[in-house]
């Protein structure tokens, strides 16, 4: 059975005056995910402190409990019971990931390993996002697809304990795909390798190596091969999940175009393979700042804050586009704001995100009367340092749409409605109650 849509809860952002304040984000959605998954995997006992509890994560947690590994909150910390590489056991029912698509393709890396048959279930949206990137290498380890031909949910999988290493170059960047070979990587006789041309987020690589796994990365002609012994025997460990940096994203954005304003996000990870928004600002003038710059289990955190400040228009070369791919829909939504033409480069993969994000931002910056154009994989927004606002975005049941372009609407003449917001609720459902603690009006 797949994931009943929620009835839609339209929503309006307005005018208001600075927002002020500092706060913390609920924790990174994608060391959540992994943490669960390796802890699942991990022989004895994962505590989790700071885990994402929104719906994306829930579903994993779900999942993981289903495959043998309960995953129960006690107090304010979340503990995994382990089974082991190869131990987790088929579930009764579907694994339902709801709207996660980081969660499904991890999935799959895991349920690779395990001699048992899965079905994968997910919402409207999820069910629409191709899966054949990841199932690609997969298949090569021994992963059946039971559903011959297809290639999106509902999807039926059977893993193998005898699953083959492989050398797999990606030919796209897709941190989701290298982590899920990565992670089937543990299970194989041998070494794995995924051999990127672009760096990816490398969450996956710190926190197998965190759980005691032989991980190494190399650079060999311009590429960086990241290999993983197989056979492994994880050890369960305490995890701190820091601050989501995807969502502190539209409270500093906010308070980059809203006069007068100050915020300090608190504890974000800051890891460069994530901080692409970021450098991005500052070339656009951005008055944003990493203060008390700390580590916690292994990846690098600090405190950010943003100020409002007058934004001008930049390229934003291709090469960035792995170190931000999600925060693309409020960038394009602030540089509405900013004096000149902002070209964002190398944007394919938005078109295969919870919607396509690059189509979904640009209708929705046309409905508020800003210029912007598609051509290929390039994003141009032409901005006039201000934005009439009052038209309605077609969110299409992806919640960055619909933040991105709430956070315009609180710098905008007219007030932005956007069409749904139900699914925030996926990666961020405190979000409306943050941005109101630091001055926001929402309608």
């Amino acid at each position: 059975m797949t994931s009943t849509p929620a009835a839609p809860q339209p929503l309006s952002s307005r005018a208001s005056g600075p927002l002020e304040g500092m706060v913390r984000v609920p924790g990174d959605k994608s060391i959540s995910h992994r943490a669960l998954m390796l802890g699942a995997l991990a022989t004895g006992v994962t505590r989790i402190k700071g885990l994402l509890e929104a719906e994306d994560v829930l579903n994993t947690a779900h999942s993981v409990t289903a495959l043998g590994a309960p995953a129960v909150k006690t107090g304010d910390v979340w503990e995994v019971t382990g089974r082991g590489t190869g131990g987790l056991v088929e579930p009764a029912g579907d694994l339902d990931f709801g709207n996660s698509g980081t969660g499904t393709r991890l999935m799959m890396g895991v349920i690779a390993g395990h001699s048992f048959t899965v079905r994968m279930v997910g919402d409207a949206s999820l069910s629409r996002r191709p899966m054949s990137r990841v199932l690609k290498p997969l298949k090569q380890m021994g992963l059946e697809v039971l559903d011959e031909g297809k290639e999106t949910l509902p999807l039926r999988v059977r893993g193998t304990a005898d699953l083959v290493p492989i050398d797999y170059e990606l030919p796209v960047p897709s941190a989701q795909v290298k982590s899920a070979v990565l992670i089937a990587g543990l299970m194989a006789a041998g070494e794995t390798t995924v051999i990127e041309r672009e760096a990816t987020r490398d969450h996956t690589e710190r926190m197998l190596r965190y759980f005691g796994a032989e991980v190494r990365s190399e650079v060999r002609d311009g590429k960086t091969r990241i290999t993983v012994k197989g056979d492994a025997e994880l050890e369960g460990r305490d995890v701190t999940v820091p601050g989501d940096p995807s969502s502190a994203a539209f409270l500093l954005c906010a308070a980059l175009i809203v006069p007068g304003s100050e915020v300090t996000v608190e504890g974000v990870l800051v890891n460069e393979t994530r901080t692409g928004l970021y450098t991005t600002l500052r070339e656009m003038g951005g008055d944003v700042a990493f203060l008390n710059e700390r580590e916690e289990g292994g990846e690098p955190i600090a405190d950010i804050r943003a100020r409002f400040s007058k934004l001008r228009g930049v390229r934003v070369p291709a090469a960035r586009a792995p170190s931000m791919i999600d925060e693309y829909p409020v960038l394009a939504a602030i540089a509405a704001f900013a004096e000149g033409e902002t070209v964002m480069e190398g944007l394919a993969e938005l078109k295969v995100k919870e919607s396509d994000r690059l189509a979904a931002t640009a209708a929705g910056l046309h409905a508020n009367g800003v210029e912007a154009r598609v051509e290929g994989d390039t994003l141009t927004v032409r901005g006039r340092g201000k934005v009439k606002g009052g038209g309605t975005v077609a969110t299409h049941l992806d919640h960055r749409i619909a933040m991105a372009f709430l956070t315009m609407g609180l710098a905008s003449e007219e007030p932005v409605t956007v069409d749904d917001t139900t699914m925030i609720a996926t990666s961020f459902p405190a979000f409306r109650g943050l941005m109101e603690g630091l001055g926001a009006r929402y309608a």
